[in-house]
């Protein structure tokens, strides 16, 4: 990279483990080439372990390749865009990568998104072609004139077995109610199974991978109407080849991997889908969480690579039958989508003996761009440091220009081959988030002297009450330090009598028995009065994407439709102040830093 080979200020290369370069070389070609290497080098080594099926990567690429034919062979041309509406599910592996054989460009589509969503999306996207499971087809069938849909492939689990389970689960399907008829024509509908029957293969080569898009990945869940970030080959190579740089793994080591989080989601299709691939690893998807059944899987494959949402952390931590398992076979772990609470960073070690690798990214950078040394020093609290190849600094929130000194906090932007092309058919909103090559991420950071970053916030989230800066992550983190308090989650809500208020919402421990004169005492020990919460809300569960990232704009948005009488039944926190405070706001940023226009939509927090 030009600015790397120009000696910009980078303290963070000190800070590499031993053997990281500074800058990486992205392969030629497209995404497919990573899958045609695995099969080419470890054919015989299993891709895909579900249930009773076993796929090998040489028979993943036939699978792929046979896919990629018989969506040519009803319309698919290179560029169109194909929406994979799937589980994590071996067919979201085979529906992936035969997208991409055929030159086509993948949707990743959230299953669970509601009509307006769903609609909007496919809509956006342009896609004509659909895969999803039979049982979310009720839900395409309603909108299916809306959709302006031209041929959709209906999948079932049965699909993903083998015999005698192949056999079995419609039985089991129709004993538990959860039997779609789904009205197969083979034409408009058309079954997925029906696309393997051919001796076609297709595979089309990427001649221009910086520019050809292989990912529309729509960015929202926490903000707003969603954008497709445009991501092409050459940023998701480049992704993989920073995470590769990284973790160090020999090729020759077998891994095995849990794909736990949605492979809908960047994060959970980068890292445990395409790397995966990149590492000619076995992973084993899991459609949804169940800790027993999770542990049981630890257990029986032996993972050694773990990547999970803190949520998914914590809950294993809190099994009560975990001592009986051993944890010791994980290499590494990486925890993404938001932050993790100290604490259980340490207990994780402690019981595994294998540190949790924090570290930071988005949908529109591929999305790693940060992360702590794998085996190196780790900063608890820190995002880390920029991935090879990547540059980050800390700017001026109001001037988005200058350039901000160690420890100084300002909005945290970045530049690298993994940044997205741009959003899709959205000049404007692109031209605001990406500007002279640097991505603007809308997050509130800093950087030490040996280059570890550390996020203070979203700009948006930043809550001002009475001209002071309050950062609701720092509440949260002292709030999750608290015996009896299981998550919580701090946001700036506008009282009427007050203006703007902190609010925490509280999920107590089950049977804790917490009261809120507790939870403000505590506070007050730890924080200035001024960001100790005058309002507190106990609750039985947070509002959460699929990835474990609490919803802030859910629990703004109920607290902007209660009326006035609502909010005075709401008893306010008696105020406390100190001697020690000051009486003017805080130094660092002000009011009109907290302006919002053109952030990028993140889905990933930290990643």
């Amino acid at each position: 990279m030009s600015d790397l080979q120009q000696g910009m200020d980078c303290p963070w290369f000190s800070s590499y483990d031993k053997g990281v370069p500074h800058d990486i070389v992205i392969p030629e070609g497209g995404l497919q080439n990573i899958l045609d290497t695995a099969a080419e080098t470890y054919g015989q080594r299993e891709a895909i372990v579900f249930q009773n099926t076993h796929i090998s990567y040489r028979e993943l690429k036939e699978l792929a390749e046979k896919l990629a034919a018989s969506l040519r062979r009803r319309g698919v041309r290179p560029g169109d865009r194909v929406s994979i509406m799937l589980p994590n599910l071996p067919q979201t592996f085979i529906a992936f990568w035969g997208v991409m054989k055929a030159g086509a460009v993948a949707v990743m589509t959230n299953p669970l998104y509601m009509e307006s969503e769903l609609t909007h999306q496919i809509k956006d996207s342009g896609a004509k072609h659909l895969i999803t499971l039979d049982i979310f087809w009720p839900k395409i069938a309603a909108l299916r004139e809306q959709l302006e849909l031209d041929v959709c492939y209906v999948t079932r689990v049965r699909d993903a077995l083998k015999f005698p389970l192949s056999w079995l689960q419609p039985f089991s399907a129709r004993r538990q109610g959860t039997w779609v008829p789904v009205p197969f024509d083979g034409k408009e509908v058309v079954a997925w199974k029906d696309l393997f029957k051919t001796t076609e293969r297709l595979s089309v080569e990427v001649t221009d991978a910086h520019e050809t898009i292989a990912l529309l990945q729509y960015t929202g869940g926490t903000t707003g109407l969603s954008k497709g970030a445009m991501l092409t080959h050459a940023n998701l190579l480049a992704n993989l080849t920073q995470l590769m740089a990284i973790i160090q793994q020999p090729p020759e080591k077998e891994h095995v991997f849990l794909a736990l989080l949605p492979l809908f989601h960047v994060f959970g299709l980068t890292i445990t889908l395409l790397l995966p691939a990149r590492m000619a690893a076995r992973v084993v998807p899991m459609p949804r969480y169940v800790p027993a059944d999770m542990l049981e899987a630890f257990k029986k494959y032996q993972f050694t690579a773990f990547i999970g949402a803190p949520s998914v952390y914590i809950s294993l931590l809190q099994q009560k039958n975990l001592a009986q398992y051993d944890l010791h076979h994980i290499i590494f772990c990486i925890s993404g989508s938001a932050p993790m609470p100290v604490e259980w960073l340490k207990k994780f070690e402690e019981v595994t003996g294998t540190p949790i690798t924090e570290g930071f990214g988005l949908t529109e950078a591929s999305p790693v761009t940060h992360a702590n040394p794998v085996f190196g020093k780790q900063k608890p609290g820190s995002i880390g440091v920029p991935v090879p190849g990547t540059l980050a600094r800390i700017v001026d929130t109001e001037d988005g220009e200058r350039v901000l000194a160690h420890n100084e906090i300002g909005e945290l932007v970045i530049k690298g081959p993994q940044v997205m092309k741009g959003y899709w058919n959205r000049p404007e909103e692109t031209a605001r988030t990406i500007r002279d090559g640097w991505l603007y991420t809308g997050d509130i950071a800093y950087m030490d002297e040996e280059g570890y970053f550390y996020i203070v916030d979203r700009k948006k989230d930043l809550i001002i009450v009475g001209g002071y800066n309050v950062y609701p992550r720092e509440i949260d983190e002292v709030l999750h330090t608290h015996p009896k308090i299981r998550e919580a989650v701090t946001v700036g809500v506008n009282h009427r009598s007050r203006g703007e208020t902190v609010k925490a919402y509280i999920v107590p421990e089950e049977g804790a028995n917490l009261t809120v004169p507790e939870v403000v005492a505590f506070c007050r020990q730890k924080l200035a009065s001024f960001k100790v919460p005058r309002l507190i809300e106990f609750r039985e569960e947070l509002p959460k994407t699929m990835v474990g990232k609490v919803l802030r704009r859910i629990l703004r948005e109920e607290e902007l439709h209660k009326s006035d009488t609502e909010q005075d039944k709401e008893q306010l926190v008696p105020e406390e102040t100190s001697k020690e405070e000051v009486s003017a706001p805080e130094a660092g940023i002000g009011e009109k830093e907290a302006k919002t226009q053109g952030e990028p939509e993140k889905t990933d927090g930290n990643a």
